[in-house]
């Protein structure tokens, strides 16, 4: 047995086509990159071709295919335009990662209906929108598919300081396994990819000293996540082969954050 062609069996996605909401971020990044790696052709969705630019010179120089489009997580007419964009240019969707998010460390007494707002449209709104517009898409096509949306150990237990951004996240891992429950039968599958903690753009500015040793304190392996080691994850969550009959779960990535107790 060539050791490598059987794992290409298993994660290997030529002739797939994902789109990664958020993919101009850091995480989801580095999980186009894996998923361009495998051999999908992939999409980068976001707001800034400036940072989309540098991920796909990175994606082309490795060998890969990627390509950007501009739209707004929260806009269903700009999410409608993404997916005839992708289907004209690329013939089809397989996969689709929704990750765009934003964050604050607003004390909860001084939260603004404004902020509020904000976070609950990109965070459960997005995902709900992109679940919704491509959902409906793999379902009616009948060739079945796979679905990520980003979550977030806040979505696991409520943690402290980022009160909005916990609820969004506690939202989207229920309304991500209703999902999964309604769309099983047409195999088009949704998994929750749950980070620990993982310093990005949009948690850099809640990682104080004192917030810093808390959670060092908690992780088991005594370190943050790197984005890198989130294309694992993301390439078992993605393949049809290796992750065919898995759905409806929320796959952690967090040195043991979540088994810590006492």
């Amino acid at each position: 047995m060539n050791p490598e062609s059987y794992l290409r069996g298993l994660f290997g996605l030529t002739g797939r086509v994902a789109v990664v909401i958020g993919g101009t971020g850091e995480l989801c990044g580095a999980m186009a990159e894996g998923l361009a790696g495998a051999g999908a052709e992939v999409v980068l969705v976001g707001r800034s071709a400036e940072k989309a630019q540098v991920r796909l010179e990175k994606i082309a120089a490795a060998g890969g295919k990627a390509w950007f489009h501009s739209a707004e997580a929260t806009s269903k007419a700009e999410l409608e335009a993404l997916l005839a964009a992708v289907l004209k240019r690329s013939g089809r969707v397989d996969i689709v990662i929704n990750g765009a998010g934003v964050n604050s460390a607003t004390p909860f007494f001084n939260i603004t209906e404004e902020e509020f707002g904000r976070i609950l449209d990109v965070n459960l709104k997005g995902v709900f929108l992109g679940c919704q517009v491509f959902g409906k898409y793999l379902v009616e096509r009948g060739e079945g598919g796979s679905i990520i949306n980003l979550g977030s150990m806040s979505g696991v237990v409520p943690l402290s300081r980022v009160f909005t951004y916990s609820a969004t996240k506690g939202a989207v891992h229920n309304l991500s396994l209703n999902l999964a429950r309604e769309w099983a039968p047409h195999r088009v599958r949704v998994n929750v990819l749950v980070p620990g903690f993982f310093p990005a753009e949009q948690n850099r500015k809640v990682l104080t000293p004192d917030r810093v040793t808390s959670i060092m304190g908690h992780t088991p392996m005594k370190r943050f996540g790197e984005a890198r080691e989130l294309i694992g994850a993301t390439l078992l969550l993605a393949s049809d082969a290796a992750g065919s009959f898995i759905t409806g779960e929320e796959l952690i990535v967090d040195g043991g954050y979540h088994a810590m107790t006492i």
